[in-house]
């Protein structure tokens, strides 16, 4: 089924409730006919259509994604995923986030069947860009949603108030402001991102 959203403002984001529950595979047709959009699925089923990233959003990911693969290969441990894969996390939602990691180790717990999809596996680590489309809540109940789910860190960069929230199992988020760099632990120990060339873009 592909959409046709005449009348939606293009940066307005829409929630769809469907009359009955996508099987895995459905939803996952649903996304491929309507790449065009972000969707995303809650953990009530609920499905969440949000606009295409801006140019100015999409250089940023892109950028911040090069410095993660970069790192990742040379160190070897796990894989990296940009924004167009989705996670079915065990609540039963079905996510995307800007920038993830996943170890090997945790990897080969999926099936190549299962990955080629979106795989039933939390990421270890991710990232999450604001973009003007999306509300600062929004990202943060996201940023929740992953870390509850199984990841072990998360970083929410908020471009425009130069500011970035990192987030921990069991702990608060840590705010960050005025800060140039982003050092990774736990899962990505040894990451380092530089946020002067994501402030530079403003």
């Amino acid at each position: 089924m592909t959409l046709d959203l005449i009348g939606i403002a293009e940066e307005s984001t829409v929630r769809v409730e469907p009359d009955r529950p996508m099987s895995s595979d459905e939803f996952f047709d649903f996304c491929q006919a309507n790449s065009f959009f972000r969707i995303e699925r809650m953990a009530d089923g609920e499905i969440v259509i949000m606009p295409p990233a801006g140019d100015e959003s999409s250089h940023e990911c892109a950028r911040m994604n090069a410095r993660l693969f970069n790192w990742a290969e040379r160190d070897g441990r796990g894989r990296v995923f940009d924004s167009s894969a989705g996670f079915k996390l065990p609540n039963g939602a079905t996510l995307s986030p800007d920038a993830s990691w996943i170890s090997h180790v945790r990897l080969a717990t999926v099936t190549r069947e299962q990955i080629r999809k979106f795989a039933p596996i939390c990421p270890d680590f991710v990232v999450e860009v604001q973009s003007p489309s999306d509300s600062v809540p929004r990202l943060k109940r996201k940023m929740h949603e992953w870390i509850h789910n199984g990841a072990q860190l998360g970083w929410l960069i908020l471009p425009d108030s130069k500011t970035v929230y990192v987030y921990r199992p069991g702990q608060e988020p840590e705010f960050l402001t005025n800060i140039t760099q982003l050092k990774g632990e736990g899962p990505v120990e040894g990451f380092v991102l530089d946020l002067t060339e994501i402030w530079s873009q403003l």
